[in-house]
């Protein structure tokens, strides 16, 4: 196992009090969070649910100014990548279990009644199963071009694969399209991902999209923006498309000031904190890390 930091930093400014909702802290189903504290400066006071798709969201209030809020964790992952079984099988719709036929039906950023034509003219005559999804996975992967100033709040899957550029967000939304097209079950998933035996990008780290797929019983992972196994993802958020996991929802207009994320591993010494969680307490401002 290794033990991972992980965070983000927000700094917001608002002319009203704006209510707000915020996922960044990891899903209580994944790896094992062994610290993590959650702070705002001003203090401002929160609460934490569990929503319908099993995301932990937290609820506060924007005070009027500017407000700095910091998630940081440490967590426990497996140095293990991404599975893959090259004989999982595709399972005919009538044999899905019943959580995953949402997942098969098209939603807001994911029109795939749109694009049904274009993901059987591209994959429809290949063998079925995992090698089937790879090969979308690669082809978004090469016809998508990650461009940083390239996508909207509002962009959907089709102008993606009309454009050929986005970032991870619309490399997940393209995959996850065409994946549906063909009746198979995916849904999207966003959170931290170290720079575990990779080069480290040269642009800051953000918070990175990816794809579960289901198939032969159970959900498998791809990544088409980087389309390699990796180690030590950190989910966050799980839904239809981004709309079900925005990292934060307001009902007003905060100006976004700051932002960093950070995902490394971590030294934790021995007889370190156990499992405890901060609201409200102000913090130095830290960065995060690129």
């Amino acid at each position: 196992m290794l033990t991972l930091g992980v965070g983000c930093l927000f700094a917001f400014r608002s002319e009203v009090p704006t209510a707000a909702i915020l996922q960044v802290e990891p899903r209580t189903d994944g790896p094992e969070v062994v610290r993590h504290q959650w702070t705002t400066d001003p203090l401002v006071a929160s609460r934490s649910y569990v929503d319908h798709f099993g995301n932990t969201c937290r609820r506060l209030t924007f005070p009027p100014g500017l407000l700095t809020l910091r998630y940081d964790a440490d967590v426990l992952v497996s140095e293990q990548i991404d599975v893959r079984d090259w004989y999982a099988a595709e399972v005919a719709p009538a044999d899905l279990p019943d959580d995953a036929l949402a997942f098969t039906l098209p939603s807001r950023f994911c029109q795939s009644d749109v694009l049904g034509d274009a993901a059987w003219k591209h994959f429809g005559d290949l063998p079925r199963g995992m090698s089937r999804v790879q090969a979308v996975s690669d082809f978004v992967h090469q016809h998508v071009t990650f461009c940083a100033d390239s996508s909207s709040p509002t962009k959907t899957a089709v102008e993606v694969y009309q454009t050929g550029e986005g970032v991870c967000r619309d490399f997940a939304h393209l995959m996850i399209t065409f994946l549906r097209a063909l009746n198979i079950p995916a849904r999207y998933v966003f959170g931290y991902l170290p720079d575990i035996g990779v080069p480290p990008p040269h642009d800051p780290m953000d918070f990175c999209a990816w794809t579960e797929v289901y198939l032969g019983g159970r959900w498998y992972t791809f990544d088409p923006r980087n389309n390699q196994a990796r180690s030590g993802r950190v989910l966050i958020g799980r839904g239809r498309d981004a709309i079900d996991v925005a990292m934060v929802t307001s009902y007003g207009g905060p100006e976004l000031v700051e932002m960093s994320v950070w995902a490394e591993p971590r030294a934790i010494p021995p007889g370190g904190p156990s499992a405890q969680e901060l609201v409200g307490h102000a913090e130095p401002q830290v960065g995060g890390q690129a």
